[in-house]
């Protein structure tokens, strides 16, 4: 993030003191340069802009200038319906005031964590070829799949009916059809992705499937079916694979010390949860579902499932 703000601030710098060439002297052109617009005598700076600039990520030298354009644009429009809103005590409106405090506590939060994990240790080689070897469903054996996947409806009387048929059923269409003649709701989606976009709780499991075959996942008032309904072997080798493993293994090292370091705090912290909420602390924290369906339950292969062959 550093590297991309002084890299978009030399561009920037350098386009502004262009436009500014032959007005003065080299110290004025300097002090011209930390400021890239005014609103109202308000000034809106270079690392302002320099910061959202950023959030753009990397750009050809030729797009800087109009990114840059148009983002300070837009800070200019910012600033003066900001300015209208103080003007008009909208900061004091109690609404107002709590998202303000959350944003503050979430990026001081955000801000402690980044600085406590800034110094990690980069993985070594020998790290890294452990990752590699103990997961060849990602790289060695990597494989790009042709997913078919079923999301039915399910209720506590009817979850063992669907799974007894879905066992009995050897084509796929047949399941569809007894759960269209049962009215059981159920949508068919079909996609491909390639072993590293699946989530990694089922990816060991789903790599040992042929094609063919398919596997369940229960969720709360849901039965998804995953078909692999064809791959294609796309290995990639250590070398190939290296960034992407020290990436994946230094941000778990930092989310580890994250993790360590709130635990810490927590043991010294003295925390109450009063009324209603008295029972909160005591009840197991439970990890966010992840957004894709096959990630919502533990999975199991079917053998014997729709549109096995």
């Amino acid at each position: 993030m550093h590297a991309k703000h002084r890299i978009g601030l030399s561009l920037l710098a350098l386009a502004l003191s262009v436009g500014l060439a032959g007005c003065g002297d080299k110290k004025a052109d300097k002090a011209a340069t930390q400021v890239a617009a005014k609103v109202n005598g308000e000034e809106i700076t270079v690392s302002q802009l320099n910061h959202e600039l950023g959030k753009l990520g990397k750009l050809a030298p030729e797009q800087t200038k109009q990114a840059a354009n148009q983002l300070l644009k837009s800070l200019v429009d910012q600033q003066i319906l900001m300015r209208k809103a103080v003007e008009d005590k909208v900061d004091r409106d109690p609404e107002v005031m709590q998202l303000l405090e959350a944003s503050r506590r979430q990026i001081l939060a955000q801000a402690y964590v980044q600085k406590l994990t800034a110094n990690q240790a980069k993985p070594g080689d020998a790290e890294i070829a452990d990752y590699f070897t103990k997961h060849p469903e990602l790289f060695a054996e990597r494989r790009v799949y042709r997913l078919q996947e079923i999301s039915v409806q399910v209720t506590p009387a009817n979850t063992e009916a669907v799974k007894a048929r879905l066992a009995q059923n050897k084509n796929l269409n047949d399941f569809i059809d007894w759960l269209k003649a049962q009215s059981i709701p159920a949508r068919v989606s079909q996609s491909t992705k390639a072993a590293e976009q699946l989530p990694l709780e089922i990816l060991p499991r789903l790599h040992q499937m042929k094609d063919g075959q398919a596997m369940t996942l229960s969720a709360a008032g849901s039965l998804n079916i995953l078909v692999v309904a064809g791959s294609q072997t796309q290995p990639i080798n250590q070398e190939q694979a290296k960034p992407v493993i020290e990436r994946f293994l230094l941000n778990a090292k930092k989310r580890e010390a994250a993790e360590a370091e709130l635990k810490k705090l927590k043991e010294k912290a003295k925390i109450e949860y009063l009324g209603e909420y008295a029972d909160a602390g005591k009840e197991p924290v439970k990890p966010a579902e992840a957004s894709t369906a096959p990630a919502a339950g533990a999975p199991s292969p079917e053998k014997g499932a729709a549109g096995q062959k």
